[in-house]
């Protein structure tokens, strides 16, 4: 389990070597209902994520579209741990964790298509899913621009008297932006109940994290603000689960921030206009990575110590596809805006 004071001892530097052996015996591990529910929600972002893969190559998706397969680990790991009305603000790679915190696949999909039935009528698209209910507050489209709103939010749950938490994910390129610095300041300063999780998938579009950042160990900038901080696998949804747990329950119970470094790796290119990997990544470190997908992991996990056989993982995997094709059809049949909504959604009218 993470420190739950700063770290100063050094940490490695990267995160290709497995910290938990698939099987070892863990008397904190989760149980088998628990770890069927982790794996059924990892599964299901996979096989939305590549179906999404295929709409956009026929033209069903416009825009730009962000595939989070390979992280799948870190959403379901954090996400599992919030309450209904702890809060989620994210990047523009955002429907893997739109569906862990329980965001339908059809409102998802026919977000994705612009359609009316869409979380966000169709008007958001790929990299702005948002739902009240779900206090999910948004994919945000200007790398870093959503930290400072996450400081935000976690001062207006301390104003309030509330112990909620807000998690705030982004990539590693954005701890390089001013707004990054300056929200995990006022964070620090003002003890607000935040947990800043970094999705180091190691590029920040084409870019290595070596060629754009000083500190090579990210987690590191944490100790600017005298913040707590760790590093994490981001391949072993357990071990993410369990440096979430610590990270939130102590922003619920002492109103203190996290910074978290879990490093993962994304199997797709940046975006669809970079489908695979495009030349900044070789083959051979792309294979590598592969060799730890994190579902693959969770699923030995379960076969190798009884708690699921590979038929129940092909029933479940046969299910999800079905629910999968099922927010196809609902987006195509899910009708366009009318012109005139162009106009709606523009202004908050307030009354006096």
């Amino acid at each position: 389990m993470p420190s739950t004071k700063p770290r100063k001892k050094a940490e490695p530097a990267r995160a290709s070597a497995p910290t938990t052996k698939p099987g070892s015996a863990d008397p904190t591990a989760p149980s088998a209902s628990l770890n069927r529910e982790l794996l059924y929600s990892m599964l299901l972002q996979r096989r939305f994520e590549e179906r999404c893969a295929e709409m956009y190559a026929i033209g069903r998706i416009g825009g730009f579209c962000h595939l989070y397969i390979g992280q799948e680990a870190v959403s379901t790991g954090v996400i599992a741990q919030l309450r209904p009305d702890d809060y989620i603000i994210t990047t523009y790679r955002d429907h893997g964790q739109a569906l862990a915190r329980g965001m339908t696949p059809r409102a998802v999909m026919a977000e994705l298509f612009g359609r009316q039935d869409g979380c966000a009528r169709g008007k958001g698209g790929s990299m702005h899913m948002f739902d009240k209910q779900l206090g999910f507050l948004g994919g945000h489209g200007i790398v870093g621009g959503h930290i400072p709103i996450a400081a935000g939010v976690g001062f207006s749950i301390k104003y309030r008297g509330g112990d909620q938490v807000i998690v705030c994910f982004m990539g590693e390129a954005a701890v390089n932006n001013g707004a990054f610095h300056e929200a995990l300041n006022m964070a620090a300063l003002w003890k607000l109940p935040c947990l800043f999780v970094i999705e180091n998938n190691r590029y920040g579009m084409g870019t290595a994290v070596e060629r754009a950042s000083a500190i090579h160990d990210i987690y590191k900038r944490g100790a600017s603000y005298d913040m707590p901080r760790d590093v994490v696998d981001g391949q072993d949804v357990h071990a993410v689960r369990a440096a979430a747990a610590e990270a939130i329950a102590r922003a619920r119970t002492e109103s203190m921030p996290t910074l978290l470094e879990i490093r993962t790796y994304r199997f797709m290119g940046h975006s669809m206009s970079d489908a695979v990997s495009g030349t900044y990544r070789t083959k051979e470190e792309l294979e590598q990575y592969l060799k730890r997908d994190p579902v693959s992991l969770l699923r030995q996990r379960m076969e190798e110590s009884g708690e699921i056989s590979a038929a129940e993982v092909a029933a479940m995997d046969d299910d999800i596809k079905k629910i999968v094709q099922d927010s196809i059809d609902f987006a195509e049949q899910s009708p366009e805006l009318p012109l005139e909504a162009l106009m709606e959604d523009i202004l908050v009218e307030t009354t006096s």
